[in-house]
């Protein structure tokens, strides 16, 4: 698997990709997405890889790829897999997830349409996008089983309270959380004091949802993660990959996606 490098044509050597995850249904590793380009739509695919745990792979194998033979000199971990079927997956130590300002940026010019939109389409009342906000979330995690945009003069300062179903169907637990909308601008980033309000009114057992149109600057990001609390970030990036991943993907999407869920009239009152 190759990754584009930071120059011209370079590319980097991620390691040896094979389709499929132990962690993933059978179902959900090759999914149908339709796309559309200049009126035109188009199906894709979005597929699901696991890196195998092979360190260090020869070149002289590479070579033989590319020369389309590839018999000899196999990597143990790739030997394993097509005997067995089972994935013995490459894994990084564990890193604090403290993501940069760019890192929580849209990823594209497109992304960057799609977040103005969200934007404009909120600018006269900022609240109106906690709904929304909540239904992203929702759409990002399947086992959102139901939220509540919080009345305005009784929030306490959590805009939206839900529960999140996880385990077994036959077993599984309910987590409650409580989630906080912020509609800002590219450089207005989530500070201390925005997260400090939301992790402060965070109830026992309740993990927070941050989801913003910006992003979280350093020091917010770092005490959140270092002190180990429990908040989920979603930055503008993330929106983006929310939208896309529902086939919402180009600015007249977005703008039908936004006018059929939160009309004026009922901005904050969603189905």
């Amino acid at each position: 698997m190759f990754s584009r490098g930071a120059i011209g044509r370079d590319v980097v050597f991620r390691g040896i990709a094979v389709p499929g995850s132990e962690s993933v249904e059978p179902r959900d590793q090759l999914v149908a997405v339709w796309r559309e380009n200049k009126g035109q739509r188009f199906q894709n695919y979005r597929a699901v890889f696991t890196i195998l745990d092979a360190p260090v792979v020869e070149r002289e194998w590479l070579n033989l790829l590319a020369g389309g033979v590839g018999t000899s000199s196999l990597p143990r971990a790739w030997q394993r897999w097509r005997t067995t079927g089972r994935y013995f997956p490459l894994r990084a130590p564990k890193t604090l997830d403290i993501r940069t300002r760019d890192e929580q940026q849209p990823p594209d010019v497109g992304g960057a349409t799609q977040l103005a939109l969200i934007r404009e389409y909120f600018a006269e009342d900022h609240t109106a996008f906690e709904p929304c906000a909540a239904r992203l979330f929702q759409m990002a995690e399947p086992g959102l089983v139901d939220f509540e945009v919080t009345a305005r003069v009784r929030d306490g300062g959590r805009d939206a309270i839900g529960r999140l179903r996880v385990g077994a169907h036959a077993d599984g637990i309910f987590l409650d959380f409580a989630l906080e909308a912020k509609c800002y601008a590219p450089g207005n980033s989530v500070g201390v004091r925005e997260m400090s309000r939301l992790i402060s009114r965070l109830r026992h057992r309740q993990f927070g949802v941050l989801v913003t149109t910006s992003f979280v600057d350093r020091q917010a990001y770092e005490e959140v993660r270092d002190d180990g609390h429990p908040v989920v970030v979603v930055a503008a990036r993330d929106i983006v990959g929310i939208l896309r991943e529902h086939g919402i993907s180009t600015p007249l999407e977005t703008r039908a996606w936004l006018e059929t869920n939160f009309a004026p009239s009922r901005r904050n009152h969603p189905e």
